[in-house]
């Protein structure tokens, strides 16, 4: 509507300025091209961001207790709620095995850290995804949920294997500074888990931690992925290193980052898929 009442000033515009002798014709043409820039640049800020409003969500958790599956909900359920989505808790996997739920969603949120998951389980879970369901977590809530279930891992797009030193200080590098996600932020300090982890090399990362080898001296100067986001069929997947427990999430950059990756996952079935390739090698 904004746009068309100004198509209709600048027609106005546009017509009494060519009325006039040839000179101001000029002017009007040169006029029309800043008026034209204007509104594209109008038109590219009213996209909408990233919602959760009426979004349908279920939130999963369990596990090791360690992570604060619990606490956990606290902090994330009552957020999401805040931005208007309908949440589902749950704590049983069984939930997987509910077609009909599952299909209905629009976002999964797992926090389950070193579980079982049975085949039937899974299979409902890869399904929902890769039909277009989000998927977003955190550290061990879905980077180390189901150590024997490969698939799971496929979709997820990495592994914990270890943390080196237990809780210590660390930094994040925000390596992408475009996306959506991390834009804006800086890098930013942590005293948590730092998670070494095995990565599929063509998730998109957008941010990354430096190993010292000050507790594993072979690893020295190893640069894991922290943050990526990924596509599992028409899924889209986000997943965060950080939020050993809630407190981490006290971190503003760490929180934020948290946000906007479980906002991005919801809109799989609602936005384009986007496109990039991100091999390590070559």
């Amino acid at each position: 509507m904004l746009f068309k009442l100004q198509d209709k000033h600048i027609k106005e515009m546009l017509t009494k300025l060519f009325k006039n002798d040839f000179k101001t014709s000029i002017m009007a043409v040169a006029c029309a091209f800043v008026i034209f820039a204007n509104v594209i640049a109008l038109s590219a800020a009213e996209k909408p961001v990233p919602s959760l409003q009426g979004k349908k969500v279920l939130y999963v958790m369990g596990g090791w207790d360690g992570h604060e599956p619990k606490q956990s909900a606290e902090v994330f359920v009552t957020w999401m709620r805040s931005e208007g989505a309908e949440v589902t808790v749950s704590e049983t996997l069984d939930s997987y095995l509910d077609a009909e739920l599952m299909g209905s969603l629009d976002l999964i949120v797992q926090i389950w850290t070193m579980g079982k998951i049975s085949n039937e389980q899974e299979a409902g879970l890869l399904k929902a995804v890769q039909n277009g369901v989000g998927l977003a977590g955190w550290h061990g809530g879905i980077g180390d949920s189901f150590r024997d279930n490969v698939n799971y891992q496929f979709m997820v797009g990495g592994q914990w294997v270890a943390h080196p030193g237990g809780v210590i200080d660390y930094s994040v590098e925000v390596t992408n500074h475009k996306d959506p996600v991390t834009k804006g932020l800086k890098d930013f300090s942590m005293h948590s888990e730092q998670y070494y982890m095995h990565v599929d090399p063509n998730v998109k990362v957008l941010a990354t931690t430096t190993f010292s080898g000050a507790h594993s001296p072979w690893i020295e100067g190893c640069v894991i992925p922290v943050v990526w986001k990924k596509y599992f069929g028409k899924g889209r997947v986000f997943y965060s290193s950080l939020g050993h427990v809630m407190d981490d999430f006290k971190v503003t950059e760490a929180m934020e980052i948290q946000k906007r990756g479980i906002r991005w996952a919801s809109e799989s079935k609602y936005q384009p898929k986007e496109e990039w390739r991100e091999p390590v090698y070559k």
